[in-house]
């Protein structure tokens, strides 16, 4: 028996030595990266206990606003957690219940309303690279999701270990690909000055991919849970429109308004944009379909401002029960 309990001490000391090398030591090896910029917006989130604007969504909404902007329009701390749309819309719209106060407006802008309910779209080792040893912000993994993490836990940790070894790790690019990239608000601000698409753009744009979202019964019902569990916080959720690029391969005007009626009756929260508001030129588009230039972005967040002012005009009329 003693024999027994001293090997389990000792298997007990072994493992509590392991973790503290690869949670202490080996991590974090991604504190400059694009998604290290959670850690800020995160901080910034929990910060605020007034009532505030929070933006939700993929990379559209961390390359889409000027916060700035909005917070003077309606005189509420604003705060982007736009992040990288590889983590999942799941993952994503888990933020918006990081610090939860009487009186905030959560906007969530989101690109795929046709997900799989998943923590990840592609890499599962994305959300590892993107949460590390940043224990608090462990709570965003639902626990649906823990298998998965546990999963890909040893491909993480074979790229950290790889990078705490050859001293490779935490190097800031220094582009808008870095976490230096992103403002006190979180948006992403790195310089994206408006130029002319032609073959001397220095980032090529397929726009012929573009097509409208389909409309997914798992994406509909944990939206309309995400409305749920912030009414009951006293706070409100708005789906606000991503930025759609106008030209050539746009797909038909009326298949946006098909696809935004359906999305109106299927939602309980409110729809407060008109997609057609949101098409722009594909000169306003930076090196995707969904990130705007500087131009785009300040056209972006006036058409918001202009829907929230609509909503707040309206909503006790049309949406007497919040």
């Amino acid at each position: 028996m003693k024999k027994t309990v001293c090997f389990l001490l000792k298997a007990a000391l072994v493992l509590c030595l392991v973790a503290g090398f690869v949670f202490g030591v080996v991590m974090p090896q991604y504190k400059y990266n694009y998604n290290a910029s959670l850690i800020d917006k995160a901080a910034r989130l929990k910060s605020i206990d007034e009532p505030k604007i929070v933006l939700l969504g993929d990379s559209n909404v961390a390359f889409g606003f000027n916060s700035a902007l909005i917070e003077e329009a309606f005189g509420k701390p604003v705060v982007n957690m736009g992040l990288h749309g590889g983590l999942g819309n799941a993952f994503l719209e888990e933020m918006a219940k990081l610090n939860v106060t009487e009186g905030d407006v959560y906007i969530v802008c989101p690109t795929d309303f046709n997900d799989n309910d998943s923590i990840v779209r592609e890499d599962p080792t994305l959300a590892w690279l993107t949460l590390e040893n940043h224990f608090d912000l462990w709570r965003l993994i639902r626990p649906k999701d823990v298998p998965t993490m546990a999963e890909s836990f040893s491909s993480y940790l074979k790229k950290a270990f790889e990078l705490w070894l050859t001293g490779t790790g935490n190097q800031d690019s220094g582009d808008e690909y870095s976490r230096s990239a992103f403002n006190e608000y979180g948006d992403n601000v790195w310089p994206r000055p408006y130029v002319e698409h032609n073959e001397f753009f220095p980032h090529p744009v397929d726009f012929t991919q573009q097509t409208v979202p389909e409309i997914g019964e798992a994406t509909v019902n944990r939206l309309n849970e995400l409305h749920r569990y912030l009414k009951s916080k006293g706070a409100t959720m708005l789906i606000a429109a991503y930025p759609i690029a106008y030209g050539e391969y746009t797909p038909l005007m009326s298949d946006y308004q098909a696809f935004e009626d359906e999305l109106i009756e299927k939602l309980d929260c409110p729809v407060i944009s008109s997609y057609s508001d949101y098409m722009y030129d594909y000169d306003y588009f930076y090196d995707t379909v969904y990130h705007l230039v500087d131009d785009g972005v300040e056209m972006r967040t006036s058409q918001l401002i202009s829907d929230l002012e609509w909503y707040y005009e309206v909503k006790d009329e049309m949406w007497p029960e919040g």
